[in-house]
Formats: C-alpha cells, sequence, structure tokens
C-alpha cells in the first residue's frame, strides 16, 4: 500500500523548495552586489589572479549568503505558523541582510575597509564628517529606498512561491550547487599554494571581501616537508615590490584661483639644529606632532612639492608640481631653493630650481639648514606673509611653525602642499593632487606615507612600520617604545587603500 504524504510534510517541502530558491536568487543579487568590491580593487594582473578572483567572488558570497539562508531562513520553513508569515520575515531578513552587504561594499569603495568592531571608531569619525551634511529629505528618501528594496524581496519571494512547482522541473539545484562549491573550494585550494608562495597577485586580494578568512597551511605543509618554512621566511622578506610605474596624477583637473597679491614661504630644514628661538620670535604656532617619514634629500624634496610619498617620485619625473604649475599659470614669481643637500637634481626635470635664495619672490619654497632659516624668520618680509616652517627630517618626528590657523595636531611633509595652496585660496579639492590634507580643515586625525620599502601609518600614539609582506612593527611614538597591541587590519586597508589611489 502508497502511504501519501502528510499535509504537513507536503507543505514543509514546498516551503524547503521555495527557501533555496529564493535564496539562490538572493545569492545572485548579492554576487552583483559584491562586484563593488571587485572594481574598488586593482586588478590582479595575471590569469591565475584573475581566475582566483572569480572564483573567490562567486564562491565566498554564496558561501555568505548560503549559510545565511541556512541559520535565518531554512528554519522558518520547519515552524508551524503560515507560509505568509515565514515568506514576510524571510523578505525582511533579506532586505536587511543584503542592505547591509551594499552598505559595507559602499564604505569599503569609500575607505577600503569593511564593517567590523575594530573599525567602529574610524567609522564613526567617518559618520561625523557626513552627518551634518545629510537633512531630513535625505533620510526620508533612504528610508523610501529601502521600503522599496523590501518591497521588491516581498514580490520576489510571492513569484518563486507561485511557480516553485514549474521551477522544480529545471532540476538546475544539483549543478549550482556544484559551480558554488567548486568555486569555493579551488578558491581556498589556490590560496593555500599562493601564500606558500607569496604570490602577490592572489595575496593581495585577502581583503576585499567582507568576513573572508582564506586558507593557509605553511605549518601543515612544513610538518610534512612541502614546504621550507626558513626559506619561505627569507623570500617573505624579499617581497616588497613598489609595482607603481604608471600613476594618474592628478586624478582630476585641478582648476582653482590663487592669489596673485600674498606672499607664502614654505621652509623645509634640512638639519636637526635647534629652531625654537627664532620661532618664539615670529610668533609662529607649533605642532608638535609633525612626521617627515622621507628617508632621503630627493624623497624630502618629491614629497614636500608634489603632496605624495616618495613612492611616486619615479613616476612624477615628468610631472610638474600642482602648487607650481598653478603658480606658473597666474603668473606668480616663484622659486625652488635648495640649500647644501646632496640630492639629484636630473630626478626632477619639470622642476625649475633656483642657484641663489632671492627675497623678492611671491612664492618661496626653500630647503635648508636651521641657521638659514632662523634668519629668515627674522626677516620683516618673511614674517608678514604666510609661513610654514617644516623641522624633523632625519629624525623620528619634529614640528611644524606656521602663522596660518592650522587646527590639525599631526602633520607630515604631504601635508605642506595642499594647506599651502588652500590659504592662497585654491578650493579644489586635495584628494585630486595630494595624499595629504589641508591642515586648516583636517578631516582625518590618521596619516600615511612611505620611507624606503616601508609604509608608514601614524595614528593616536602608535607609529606603524609594514613592509608589503605582511610583517609589521608597532612603536608608541610618547615613548618610542615598542608596542605588543594587535595591528589595526582595518585601518591598515584603508591607508594602504589611500596611499596607493594614484596607481593605474
Amino acid at each position: 500500500m502508497i502511504l501519501a504524504e502528510s499535509p504537513r510534510r507536503q507543505r514543509v517541502t514546498k516551503l524547503v523548495n521555495w527557501g533555496h530558491w529564493f535564496a539562490l536568487a538572493n545569492i545572485v543579487i548579492a554576487i552583483i552586489i559584491a562586484s563593488v568590491y571587485v572594481v574598488s580593487s586593482p586588478a590582479p594582473g595575471t590569469g591565475l589572479g584573475t581566475f582566483y578572483l572569480f572564483a573567490n567572488w562567486f564562491g565566498h558570497i554564496g558561501f555568505l549568503t548560503f549559510f545565511g539562508f541556512v541559520i535565518f531562513i531554512l528554519p522558518l520553513c520547519y515552524l508551524d505558523v503560515s507560509q505568509r508569515t515565514i515568506k514576510t520575515i524571510a523578505s525582511v531578513l533579506s532586505a536587511l541582510g543584503l542592505a547591509v552587504l551594499a552598505f559595507d561594499a559602499l564604505l569599503f569603495n569609500r575607505t577600503g575597509f569593511h564593517l567590523s568592531h575594530s573599525a567602529a571608531h574610524l567609522l564613526k569619525s567617518e559618520a561625523a564628517n557626513q552627518m551634518h551634511s545629510v537633512n531630513w529629505q535625505q533620510w526620508l528618501y533612504l528610508l523610501l529606498l529601502f521600503v522599496i528594496w523590501l518591497g521588491f524581496q516581498l514580490v520576489l519571494a510571492n513569484a518563486v512561491w507561485k511557480r516553485i512547482d514549474r521551477l522544480m522541473t529545471y532540476r538546475i539545484g544539483r549543478p549550482a550547487v556544484s559551480f558554488f562549491v567548486v568555486c569555493f573550494v579551488s578558491g581556498h585550494a589556490i590560496h593555500v599554494w599562493a601564500d606558500a608562495q607569496l604570490y602577490q597577485p592572489i595575496i593581495k586580494q585577502d581583503n576585499m571581501f567582507p568576513l573572508s578568512y582564506p586558507a593557509t597551511a605553511k605549518t601543515t605543509m612544513s610538518r610534512y616537508g612541502l614546504l621550507d618554512i626558513e626559506r619561505y621566511q627569507q623570500r617573505k622578506q624579499l617581497q616588497f615590490e613598489p609595482d607603481i610605474h604608471t600613476i594618474n596624477y592628478p586624478a582630476e583637473p585641478v582648476y582653482c584661483a590663487i592669489d596673485e597679491t600674498q606672499t607664502a614661504w614654505l621652509l623645509v630644514q634640512t638639519d636637526q639644529s635647534d629652531l625654537h628661538s627664532a620661532v618664539k620670535k615670529a610668533d609662529l604656532r607649533e605642532i608638535t606632532q609633525f612626521f617627515t617619514p622621507a628617508s632621503s634629500p630627493d624623497g624630502l624634496i618629491s614629497s614636500t612639492l608634489y603632496g605624495v610619498p616618495e613612492l611616486y617620485q619615479q613616476s612624477l619625473v615628468n610631472e610638474s608640481p600642482i602648487l607650481l604649475a598653478l603658480a606658473k599659470a597666474y603668473n606668480v614669481s616663484s622659486q625652488v631653493y635648495v640649500e647644501d643637500m646632496p640630492f639629484n637634481e636630473y630626478d626632477f626635470p619639470a622642476i625649475a630650481f633656483s642657484e641663489k635664495l632671492s627675497s623678492n619672490k611671491s612664492l618661496n619654497i626653500v630647503f635648508a639648514t636651521g641657521e638659514t632659516i632662523s634668519s629668515l624668520m627674522n626677516s620683516q618680509d618673511v614674517t608678514q606673509g604666510l609661513v610654514l616652517v617644516a623641522s624633523g627630517y632625519g629624525t623620528s618626528r619634529g614640528s611644524l611653525y606656521t602663522n596660518l590657523p592650522v587646527t590639525a595636531k599631526l602633520a607630515s611633509n604631504e601635508d605642506l602642499t595642499p594647506t599651502l595652496l588652500n590659504a592662497l585660496g585654491c578650493g579644489a579639492d586635495v584628494n585630486f593632487y595630494s595624499t595629504g590634507q589641508n591642515l586648516l580643515e583636517p578631516k582625518r586625525d590618521w596619516l600615511v606615507s612611505t620611507s624606503g620599502e616601508k609604509v608608514i601609518v601614524i595614528y593616536g600614539d602608535q607609529r606603524i612600520e609594514v613592509l608589503s609582506n605582511g610583517s609589521y612593527d608597532i612603536t608608541q611614538i610618547s615613548s618610542d617604545m615598542r608596542s605588543d597591541e594587535a595591528l589595526n587590519v582595518d585601518l591598515l586597508s584603508r591607508a594602504i587603500k589611500h596611499l596607493t589611489r594614484f596607481k593605474l
């Protein structure tokens, strides 16, 4: 005798089938949303790296979405409640989950980090800078967008429910599951190899997607003789490759006017002599948290004039600094003078260096000793104009002295050009031409630069030095002692994204 399924079992079976098709539809939507992560990150550059990108993209996002279905929606199918209630709850949960994914994708596109506990402070800081510009109409618009998105999920849930019998005849469940499983497994398997080989086109994708923890097996492989861990560590130390040969500088055309009647002095000290007496006499305010990460005279000059770290120096040899280009466009007399410093003038063919220091120019950029700078600050002509005096080259920390109304508490050489341009009346977006910021209206409480083969991140009382292979060292600035605090990966990711945004 053939026993028919009970009505409850039939209902549960239909709901489970509906849930799987509803999950598949949302997996496709999630993959489309996750394309924002892909377009926001540099291209892998190799065939294997591209294959891993797609395998990781489909496998990881598919796994996250299906895992959410199993945890939050599948149990609903076994509850003794109406199917309408189950579809409504599932639609709300799906709408919320995909909205969070979309928000995280936009956050990654803007800042380079994901939603996480360690990123909470940075997110709060970012939100504080934007909240004042969002009015109630924009909040209402965002709420309306979510209501529309929720409505779409409800329509999708009902459409799948009405067509579930027809959909079940297509029998694509097994191929779809096989595809996503193959993507997931092959992505992790490739990453195990890439991690052992330090294959950068794949390793650099580790933080691309949220909640991503790619598999590694160095310990297991070394245990079975498949990997020489000492040789691996040696190769790892040699992995730094700046790999910035072609850049987009400036990122956008810089259109702005500068005050032709104003006189400005940008003075950069090249030794460690004392400036306090001259500064006190000139009545300049001081920023004590000023850092000059440049590792060479050429790096000091390029980071100051171009407003970007020395990492970009070789790529900027034929580009004129924005500050000097604007001065030339508005017929503002200018000079760049370097005193007794062994720099290679041939590395700056687009810059005309002055052989002698003149006192009748409107824009003056001087790299000189403390004695020369003290003499200039004692000059009445200098103190009546805009003055920025940067010290600390060759030391771990220096000071910035100025008569401008600066509000920042943290600064570096990359901030000097944006600050001076804004003081001269240029309102162009700093992000178009510099990795620094305008110290008159700072937007960040951290800075990032490079020093030789290291990325330097300054945040709070921490100085983080990171090699491209992932090894790092954290120093407490106030005590100059090594810190055992955990690395803030979200901050580092955001900083490096900011650092390399001119790279093509």
